[in-house]
């Protein structure tokens, strides 16, 4: 099936329609080292919108509050048609132990600050980014709930947590009538896979949209990199930056290399990108709503969107699954075994779910 910017999709147990791949914020400016200076950023954001797209992820401290401030600016005569995420947690002040975390009076903080830079009166979906391990759940959730009666927030959603806590407050939230969350926003790529253990199921079973950022894996599955990057070592410039970003957080390994390797014999047999070839495999999977493309040149965003159009089939899906395979672990591996099986449903001829 092919897809378009403009063939929206639910996120999660929501109304709220945003397009199939969100264009992600976190190569508007410069200030981490790489990125897309003013000018870039802005074709960028026109090239997406102009196509259909309407689903734009962002952060508070996101290239050190640029992303949030070119937003602001870019989205002034289009606000309403637009569906702007952002997320709280990270935006720290020196010698203020309450300006960061999950509390309720970072939440605030970071909310009215996110306000003023992305000049709006209100966010659509609000993240939190990190899940801190100190707050209280029920003082999140109802932090977050004040906010959506406010009006100052649309839908919310969380990032970077255990499944197991996740699921935990959309309980608490369905029991308290407090607004429930929508999206799952994880790393999740051919290369990164952990997510199919707890977190995604979790995701379908509680009605969370699942939204992957890092649907490339920092670019090893576009083919940039070769065991040469596996060092780190590089000089002065926007890419060997990024490469050496990469490799600080454990990306560029030699497992990745094998999984960019096939992505780009499958891409070279189908006449595509590798790029193109690992958004729409990670597109492929129901649970996910729209990964977040975070192109730095109007060259790669063209790229990229050209995944919507690949429609994988097999052989290529199982050679790709094939090489990016991991273990599920306990107890998924025993659950799926067939003595189980066997003991648990007996004769009844029971279809999976």
């Amino acid at each position: 099936m092919q897809l378009t910017l403009d063939t929206y999709r639910l996120l999660g147990r929501s109304g709220l329609r945003v397009s199939p791949l969100a264009l992600g914020a976190a190569t508007f400016g410069t200030e981490w080292g790489w990125g897309a200076e003013q000018d870039e950023a802005r074709k960028l954001f026109d090239t997406y919108v102009e196509r259909g797209g309407n689903f734009i992820d962002t952060a508070s401290t996101y290239t050190d509050g640029s992303s949030e401030r070119l937003l602001g600016d870019f989205t002034r005569s289009d606000r309403e048609s637009l569906v702007l995420a952002t997320k709280y947690t990270t935006l720290r002040r020196p010698g203020d132990p309450n300006s960061g975390g999950a509390n309720r009076k970072s939440l605030f903080g970071s909310v009215e600050s996110s306000l003023r830079q992305l000049n709006t009166d209100y966010i659509d979906l609000l993240y939190l980014h990190v899940w801190d391990f100190t707050t209280p759940v029920e003082e999140i959730l109802r932090g977050l709930d004040d906010l959506v009666r406010g009006g100052k927030v649309l839908y919310v959603a969380i990032s970077n947590a255990p499944a197991w806590q996740v699921s935990r407050m959309q309980a608490i939230a369905d029991l308290r009538g407090w607004s429930p969350l929508v999206a799952l926003e994880i790393e999740y790529n051919l290369a990164q896979r952990g997510g199919e253990r707890d977190l995604i199921p979790m995701a379908r079973e509680m009605g969370l949209g699942v939204v992957p950022y890092s649907p490339l894996a920092g670019g090893v599955l576009t083919g940039k990199y070769t065991r040469a990057d596996l060092t780190g070592d590089g000089t002065a410039s926007a890419d060997s930056n990024r490469k050496s970003f990469n490799h600080a957080l454990g990306t560029v390994t030699e497992r990745n290399l094998a999984v960019a390797e096939t992505v780009r014999e499958v891409a070279a047999e189908l006449g595509r990108t590798p790029a193109q070839v690992a958004l729409a495999w990670t597109l492929h999977n129901p649970a996910v709503t729209a990964p977040v493309i975070g192109a730095r040149t109007p060259a790669q965003l063209e790229d990229n969107l050209g995944a919507l159009d690949v429609d994988l089939t097999e052989p290529p899906l199982s050679r790709l699954d094939a090489a990016s395979a991991i273990e599920l672990g306990l107890p998924h591996d025993m659950l799926a075994g067939d003595h189980i099986r066997q003991a648990t449903a007996g004769d009844l001829k029971l279809e999976p779910r």
